[in-house]
């Protein structure tokens, strides 16, 4: 996969974590979208690189998604812990 591609699944992974942990966000819409896709970046190199499952040549491998996906929440947690509530 190339960068594209892992910029279109993080933003998609970041929509999905924002699904599955709603609320306020510090940053908003566009914070969430880049939040998304640093864990896309870092879920598919913590898998290829600790987890031993190497980054596939495509798009639509379960396992990529769900690295991506864990990722995005990780971050968003992390990102509304250290920042949750600037906005108030």
């Amino acid at each position: 996969m190339g960068v594209i591609s892992w910029i279109i699944l993080g933003l998609l992974a970041g929509a999905v974590a924002k699904l599955l942990l709603p609320g306020r966000d510090p940053g908003g819409l566009i914070g969430t979208t880049l939040i998304g896709v640093a864990g896309a970046f870092i879920g598919g190199w913590i898998s290829a690189r600790w987890l031993g499952h190497p980054i596939p040549k495509h798009f639509y491998d379960g396992a990529t998604w769900a690295a991506a996906i864990g990722g995005s929440l990780v971050l968003l947690i992390a990102y509304r812990i250290l920042f949750g509530n600037s906005r108030d």
